[in-house]
């Protein structure tokens, strides 16, 4: 029973609004020092506001902890499962606030991202040395990323083949999508000695789940962008190339697997569902979105794999060529200088996301 060394995992995650009233202070946390103006907050509160105001990402991780502890249970383990968040309710500091009241001292943190980078990794890192702040007698151990672990590559390939099921080949396109960063956010990510981590985990990911599916005909593209226009980010856009490859190959059948994200999140149901589904409606072309995997019980079964191998200190499975990390203690980064913060742009030209 490896895990009895530990009395509690946190599941942390970026968090989201749940109501009309809660958007903009949402968005004022996400945003928070960079300047951005009110109106502008507004503006992107209309993607919520299209939805009642209420993100998905929320209800999903409490379905995602409830399949957690199913999995936990199965295996043996009285093991309670906490919920915090980086930017809405239930706020990692109050977390770590109950967590204090509840007795735990060493506890495992499972955060809600498979990559490397500043704002899927080391940002987390961040939240936990301020939990840590507030309850200096818990430890908290965060568990390793998992973009090349079998059991995530294997179900992104089954949902995969289940959303093209018989359908024709021709004039078909797979793209595989993740949240785009500034380019100098992502040559800062691993460090000098492994830049350029974040996009390079998330393109053997897709290499790997298209393996997995047979497939040798795909693409890795990017979306959400958000900021000062002239601040390069990475490209080529989710809905810029769709248009190209209508325009240029006579596409007519896009299926987009949404590799970047583990539930559903305002980006995917947004500007996936939402604006890319419009712009493929217009050149009337058929778009498969698939599922997140995050709901599966493969996933939770992942998970609790990872808290495993930290309890007996072994490096998780990793099927990439690719560095896997993000084990550390107490908000520790990966290693100096790795994944350190980009300077943002100018307020005045950026943008909520």
């Amino acid at each position: 029973m490896p895990l009895l060394q530990y009395d509690a995992l946190l599941v942390l995650s970026f968090g989201g609004p749940e109501g009309e009233d809660d958007v903009i202070p949402f968005l004022e946390n996400v945003t928070k020092g960079r300047g951005i103006p009110r109106e502008r907050l507004a503006e992107v509160g209309e993607h919520y506001y299209h939805f009642g105001g209420v993100s998905p990402i929320n209800e999903q991780n409490r379905q995602l902890i409830s399949n957690i502890e199913a999995e936990l249970e199965s295996r043996g383990y009285d093991l309670p499962v906490y919920f915090g968040n980086r930017n809405w309710h239930p706020f990692a500091e109050d977390a770590a606030k109950q967590l204090q009241a509840d007795g735990r001292t060493n506890v495992l943190v499972f955060a809600t991202s498979a990559w490397g980078g500043y704002s899927a990794c080391r940002q987390y890192d961040e939240d936990i040395a301020r939990m840590r702040e507030i309850t200096p007698e818990i430890t908290y151990t965060k568990l390793y990323q998992f973009f090349g672990k079998s059991k995530f590559i294997n179900l992104e390939a089954k949902y995969l083949l289940d959303a093209i099921g018989e359908k024709p080949e021709k004039n078909r396109a797979v793209l595989f999508t993740a949240h785009s960063v500034p380019t100098a956010a992502d040559n800062a990510s691993g460090g000098p000695d492994d830049a350029n981590l974040y996009s390079r985990q998330v393109a053997e990911a897709a290499k790997l789940v298209a393996r997995r599916a047979n497939l040798t005909d795909y693409e890795v593209v990017w979306q959400s962008r958000s900021g000062n226009p002239a601040t390069p980010w990475l490209e080529p856009d989710i809905v810029d190339r769709v248009r190209e490859l209508h325009a240029e190959e006579g596409i007519e059948h896009v299926v987009v697997v949404p590799i970047g994200f583990i539930t559903d999140h305002m980006e995917v149901v947004w500007d996936l569902d939402t604006e890319l589904k419009a712009a493929c409606d217009e050149l009337g072309i058929e778009l498969d979105r698939v599922p997140t995997v995050g709901l599966d019980p493969v996933f939770a079964n992942m998970v609790v794999d990872l808290c495993e191998r930290v309890a007996v200190k072994v490096a998780p499975e990793n099927i990439s060529m690719v560095t896997m990390q993000g084990c550390t203690v107490n908000g520790a980064p990966c290693k100096p200088d790795c994944c350190a913060p980009v300077r943002r742009p100018a307020p005045a030209e950026a943008q909520a996301n």
